[in-house]
Formats: C-alpha cells, sequence, structure tokens
C-alpha cells in the first residue's frame, strides 16, 4: 500500500506532530510527512525539523490583505506537495469555510475534551471549572464550525480533585500522542467512512478506496 502524505499545520512546540513522526518511524503509520507550514516564524515545531529532510515553510497571515489569501497560499504549498490528508497540530488560527471546503474531508483536529463538551479555547480549564470528573480527547474531520466536525475517535482521561488546567493538559496531551496517530493511521488504511455527522469505522478487508 502506498503511503499516504501527510501535510502538518502547526504554531507551537509541535509535540502532537513528533508523535506522528515517532509513529510513522516506528511502522505503526504507513504514511510520510510531505510538508509542515506554520503561521509562527518562531514557532518550536520548525526548530524540531531543522536537522530533517521534511520541507518546512512559514507562511505568515500578517504577509496578506486578506484571509482567504492567505489559506489560499497554504492550499496551495499542500498542493505541491500531493497532501492527501491535512494535520491540525497546535495550529492556533481558525480556518475559514473557505479553507474548510477546499479540503472537505481531508482535514484532521485534535481537541483536548470530549467533545461537543468544552469546545474553543481553554478547554482544560472550562472542564476544571464546571467540575467535570471525566474529560479527554477528540480526533474530528473539521467542518465550519469551531469544533463540530464529525468525531473519529475519543478517549477519556480521569479529572483528579486537585487538578489545575495545566496538570490536566498534561495528562490528556500523553492519551493526544496516542490517539491522533491512531486515528490517522485508520484514514490512511482506508478505513473512515463519513456519513453525516457520523463517521464509520469500517472492519480490515471492507476498506474504502477511491476511484
Amino acid at each position: 500500500m502506498n503511503k499516504k502524505v501527510l501535510g502538518v499545520l502547526a504554531s507551537g512546540r509541535g509535540s502532537n506532530m513528533q508523535a506522528i513522526v515517532d509513529a510513522i518511524d516506528a511502522g505503526r503509520l504507513n504514511a510520510k510527512i510531505g510538508v509542515v507550514i506554520s503561521d509562527n516564524p518562531n514557532a518550536n515545531v520548525l526548530k524540531r525539523l531543522a536537522d530533517s529532510d521534511v520541507p518546512v515553510t512559514c507562511i505568515e497571515r500578517k504577509n496578506f490583505a486578506a484571509k482567504e489569501e492567505w489559506e489560499a497560499a497554504i492550499a496551495a504549498e499542500l498542493n505541491a506537495h500531493q497532501v492527501e490528508l491535512v494535520i491540525l497540530a497546535g495550529f492556533m488560527r481558525i480556518l475559514s469555510p473557505y479553507f474548510v471546503n477546499l479540503l472537505s474531508g481531508r482535514v484532521m483536529n485534535i481537541h483536548p475534551s470530549l467533545l461537543p463538551a468544552f469546545p474553543g479555547k481553554n478547554a482544560q480549564e472550562q472542564a476544571i471549572r464546571y467540575g467535570v470528573r471525566v474529560s479527554g480527547c477528540t480526533v474530528h474531520f473539521i467542518d465550519e464550525g469551531m469544533d463540530t466536525g464529525p468525531i473519529i475517535l475519543q478517549e477519556a482521561v480521569p479529572v483528579e480533585s486537585d487538578d489545575t488546567a495545566e496538570i490536566l493538559a498534561e495528562r490528556i496531551l500523553h492519551v493526544e500522542h496516542v490517539l491522533y496517530p491512531r486515528a490517522i493511521a485508520l484514514y490512511c488504511e482506508g478505513r473512515l467512512k463519513i456519513e453525516g455527522r457520523r463517521v464509520i469505522i469500517l472492519e480490515k478487508g471492507e476498506e474504502l478506496y477511491e476511484d
């Protein structure tokens, strides 16, 4: 089976991107990273890849008059590297319907809560304030809403009585590093089928192949 080409969008330290690289190197993920794009020239994710052969680039929003022009430049860079699946790995920008529709069903995100609970920013702090006993993380395809896209995988994480948002975030992050590569692997194996709001995970042997 040919390796799927991934494009990673990241703004920060890139720990989820590193987990994906580790999964590829370990043979758990039949994919390769075609390009990593950041909107932040100082992002640690760019430094992580400084000595690798993975193409990296920074496309800053401030260099474009309109958001759509900036997103078109990102899409052009992804297409130039023949990216088949886009991975949001700590990308701190909200993508517009224009971008979502350009790559419909081909953009994944991971969010540090059990969606639909606690969407948007500071999900861990929201969970602490609400007093939930269980939180977790969710891998989903993006749509035009805020963390509202079809859910692929979820995993629960306990919330302890003395947790701070930072402690909970770190506990969830460990689970993210396992769950995200697992969801990407399902896509690469042709085992994800979107039906409305639901993502059907196909059994091996009934993979979904595109013509």
